[in-house]
Parts: C-alpha cells; structure tokens; sequence
C-alpha cells in the first residue's frame, strides 16, 4: 500500500462517493476500509460524515474500530472527521443517550433547539486562531445537532444557526468538521489541499 493513499473508515454508513470523487479530483489514492492493518499504516484517515450516532458507534464496536481509531490518532496519524465523524469524537450525544462516542475529546453533542432541523445548506463560518486549514468561507452543511466540546480552545470555528456552535475542531493532528468540504465547492477544495498536504 503506498503511503501516500488515504484510508475512509468504512463503517457501513456514510456517503463516501463525493469524498471520493473529491479525492480523485485532486489526484490522491484512497482505499475505502475496515481492516484494523490498513487503517494503523495509513498517513491520513478520514472518518466519513452521515448517519445516526447510535448506528454508526454500534458498528463500529462490531468490528472492533474504536481502539485502532484511537491507536491511529494517538500515533500522530492525520485524522480528519466529517460531520458524523465529528460528534463521534466526543463523549455523549442527545441523538443517542444510552451510546458512548469514542470520548477523544470531553464533552457532548446537542439538538438544536430552535430553527428548522436538519439545517440544510450552505451557511458561512468564522474562523478561531486555532484554525490551520479552513478559510472564512461557506460551507455546505446537513446537521441536526452540534457539538459542545468542554474544552473550547479546540474550536476552530464557529458556526450561527439561531445559537453560535461549534463548526469544527483541531488539536494536532485531528481536525473535524461540522459541515461537508466535499460537498463544498471550491471552498472544500481549498480545505482539502491544505490539509492533504
């Protein structure tokens, strides 16, 4: 497997054919998985985004997933969560309160308590100095809920939907994002450039 290639977590959920496609546009190999192997010797992982919280944690620890991810992102490997791969991330999730997320990070995912849900669409975020890869730009975004990460020095971005929220997180080698860069036109591919780096 060349190192170059970047490893999808395959997790029985997710639409993965527009990050595919985005990936090919920029002319980088990808290897959609579930073998623990692959996923431990890739560079960069991305943990697709759609789903249900529940669903996607549930299969997960079917096939035995949150020690590799957290072994892989422990390791320094580059790890990028979109939407779903996001709120797994952390503790808790309204979504479904009787199910643990993989709680590399503390805190919990929320509904949204006023306005249409899910939001759908394109919405503009503001950036934090903790910010390496996104530009103050709009992004395509499909979410009921949001992340409150306990730590806020995390956040990268914010996000209004009737409340300020949290629209995507860094902390070394793991950015997660609240919205779809690959559904997201040139600013996605802006986003993915830099971070495929």
């Amino acid at each position: 497997m060349s190192n170059n290639k970047v490893i999808i977590i395959d997790y029985g959920a997710g639409n993965v054919k527009s990050l595919g496609n985005m990936l090919e546009y920029l002319g980088r190999d990808y290897e959609i998985t579930d073998e623990k192997e692959k996923i431990l010797k890739a560079k960069k992982i991305i943990f697709p985004g759609q789903g249900h919280f529940e669903q996607a944690m549930n299969k997960l620890n079917a096939k035995n997933l949150p020690e590799t991810i957290k072994k892989s992102i422990d390791n320094g490997v580059d790890f990028l969560g979109i939407c779903l791969g996001l709120q797994v991330l952390f503790e808790k999730s309204e979504e479904a309160p009787n199910t643990k997320g993989l709680g590399i990070f503390k805190g919990e995912v929320k509904k949204f308590q006023t306005g249409k849900t899910p939001q759908i669409g394109w919405n503009n975020i503001k950036t934090t100095k903790n910010n390496t890869y996104l530009n103050d730009d709009y992004f395509y975004f499909v979410n009921s809920y949001y992340v409150i990460a306990e730590d806020e020095s995390i956040i990268s971005s914010y996000t209004n939907y009737h409340i300020d929220f949290c629209s995507s997180i860094e902390k070394e080698n793991v950015c997660a994002l609240q919205f779809h860069p690959e559904k997201s036109s040139n600013a996605g591919i802006e986003f993915f450039k830099k971070w495929l780096m």
